[in-house]
């Protein structure tokens, strides 16, 4: 069947090697059933080791991933000597660790061929030594037990995530006097820091409510307040604790203290598994060093391995047409001004495909491409739409046009007027704030979609006050918006026809469309018919990032850029940001798209400084 024709992309797109081939299966099946083999084949006897092989090998040749590396391990055990399995299950409990290193090695080689990773993906794996938060030995072993644990919170806890009490599920959670301390310590002034703060204080005044004094002692119900996930109990220090400390520590710091206490309750609570829970890295080090149990706050992570971030872009399988394409229909229609032809297809990969989500399909044997998105999905029946080639001239957005296939998928979802929120992942230089300009400059003053562009991006430190910096908001903000003006500069240059003055005028013009705002000032506010531009959205809390997108009135289109490899903001990590938190809660939303941009375009200077510094 011939494959739907658009006009080819440039040669400057991405190899087809770096997204993954769509498949079914994943790694983590065959990795599982290999060890289960292993210790069928040491358990069974000499004459009955291949017929015990021979039942476990159609589990194990379900998975289509990692066929040669499950052969040999399975042929290297069938030719053992007797004697050697009679000495394995004669010996069982000291084989398995032997022999784990051995079959461990198998793992990367079948892991590689599946992994879902782009090579060039903005945030490579290379930078993070671990992928899964790692839970302190004290709390793994009451997950295995079924024991309820008792969590000592530190205050950065509470005042990162305020409703951080409710999160612990049927567990128990205690306050140590100095936490309230230094809660009482951080309530004064304007930052979000001390918003949660005094936040923290109206819950717990709200959960002590109506309580009698004998009561505290024996715990006040998290479920108080209507909170039904939270089954546990609520603990305060009504009684000084003390607990020996090596004597190099000093004894008036809150740490050392808080420390002191977890100490003591390990001691007094024999059998409950104590459990230190902190923001703090250095906290959770010295914890671990004096062999007290501490682990981070991990519910306030989306993702556990950014990895996984939907990337909004999926490459099709070679097979695709021929196994999707036996009842296919096609028809155009014209949207927006533009003219689309649409596909309906059937067929078993659909129901991994997501609303609004780009594929592509690049065949090898000479055809041509395939660019397209996935626009309705109905059970194992989805409708694609053809994009508009934004990669060339007669298409440009305001003089820029597309240079490879990611920046095309996101100028795609920049010009749709249907499209209400839009987020762009990616490394320095792929280009997200220059498409985003030119988008929305396009939009404001050529089809007059939109009133205005405002654009807003986070002051680091988040939320401190900038009155220090003379002159009006706009001025006040002027030295966190150089990246915009170094792109308007850009967009401004295009404009060779008018000469000087012209370009003068355009400028003006442009400035007086374009509105920079701080977001001390967003609560409260509504945008209607506005262009409103988020840049470094990575430095925002989901809390925040929560207060800025409700801000949307009518016709208003919202754009999140940044780059979760550069978090400036403490106590924030990749899988913890507002940006992760928006991109995989607005997944598959009919009005919003997201887009992985993976090739910096800046200059061939800056791409080879990425490479190799």
């Amino acid at each position: 069947m011939p494959l739907p024709k658009i006009p080819s992309q440039p040669a400057t797109i991405l190899l087809a090697k770096d997204y993954p081939k769509a498949s079914g299966t994943h790694a983590i099946a065959p990795l599982a059933a290999q060890p289960e083999l292993v210790a069928t084949t040491k358990k069974a006897a000499p004459a009955k080791a291949k017929a015990a092989a021979a039942k476990a090998q159609p589990a194990v040749k379900a998975p289509a991933a990692g066929k040669a590396g499950k052969g040999s391990a399975v042929a290297a055990v069938l030719k053992a000597a007797p004697a050697v399995l009679k000495a394995a299950a004669a010996a069982e409990p000291a084989v398995p660790p032997a022999k784990a290193p051995a079959k461990a090695k198998v793992a990367p080689a079948a892991r590689s061929k599946v992994t879902p990773i782009s090579t060039k993906a903005p945030h490579p794996a290379k930078h993070k030594p671990v992928e899964v938060p790692l839970k302190s030995s004290t709390s793994r072993h009451a997950d295995q037990t079924g024991a309820t644990k008792l969590f000592v919170l530190d205050t950065n806890v509470l005042m990162h995530d305020p409703t951080s009490l409710f999160r612990f599920e049927e567990h128990d959670v205690y306050l140590p006097m100095m936490t309230l301390e230094e809660l009482d310590n951080h309530k004064k002034g304007m930052t979000e820091v001390a918003r949660n703060a005094r936040q923290v204080s109206r819950t717990l005044d709200a959960l002590m409510s109506n309580t009698d004094d004998d009561a505290i002692d024996q715990g006040i119900p998290l479920s108080k307040l209507g909170n039904k996930d939270a089954k546990g109990r609520l603990y305060f220090q009504t009684r000084i604790q003390s607990a020996d400390l090596p004597l190099g520590l000093p004894v008036g710091k809150a740490d050392n203290q808080i420390l002191s206490v977890v100490r003591s309750l390990e001691a007094e609570q024999d059998g409950r598994h104590v459990v230190l829970v902190s923001k703090d890295i250095n906290m959770r080090i010295k914890a671990r060093a004096l062999g007290l149990p501490a682990e981070d706050y991990f519910n306030d992570h989306v993702l556990e391995d950014t990895d996984l971030l939907y990337s909004g872009i999926v490459q099709l399988p070679d097979d695709f047409w021929s196994k999707h394409g036996k009842d296919l229909e096609s028809w155009q229609e014209n949207k927006n001004g533009q003219s689309a032809t649409f596909y309906r297809v059937t067929g078993p990969f659909i129901p991994s495909l997501l609303v609004n989500q780009f594929v592509f399909l690049e065949p090898k044997n000479g055809e041509a491409p395939f660019y397209g998105q996935v626009k309705q999905i109905n059970g194992k029946t989805a409708v694609l739409q053809t994009l508009r080639d934004y990669s060339h001239n007669k298409n440009s957005v305001w003089g820029v046009t597309a240079r490879n296939r990611e920046q095309n998928f996101a100028l795609n979802l920049l010009m749709n007027p249907e499209c209400d929120f839009v987020t762009l992942l990616g490394q320095a230089g792929t280009g997200k704030t220059l498409l985003a300009l030119a988008a929305g400059l396009a939009q404001v003053l050529e089809t007059k979609l939109y009133n205005e562009i405002i654009v807003t991006r986070v002051t680091v430190p988040v939320g401190e006050d900038i009155g220090f910096l003379p002159g009006t908001e706009e001025e006040k903000m002027s030295p966190w918006m150089g990246a915009f003006d170094d792109n308007l500069e850009v967009l401004n240059k295009s404009d060779s026809d008018g000469g000087e003055w012209g370009r003068a005028a355009t400028q003006d013009l442009i400035r007086s469309r374009i509105k920079i705002k701080s977001l001390n000032f967003m609560r409260g506010r509504t945008f209607v018919n506005k262009f409103l531009i988020i840049d470094e959205a990575q430095n925002l809390t989901p809390k925040q990032v929560k207060t800025l997108v409700t801000r949307a009135g009518p016709g208003t289109k919202i754009l999140c850029l940044g780059n979760i490899a550069q978090i400036d903001t403490p106590y924030l990590t990749e899988g913890s940001s507002g940006l992760t938190y928006v991109v995989d809660r607005f997944k598959g939303w009919s009005h919003s798209g997201h887009v992985t941009l993976a090739r910096g375009e800046r200059s061939r200077l800056a791409d080879h400084a990425s490479d190799v510094l």
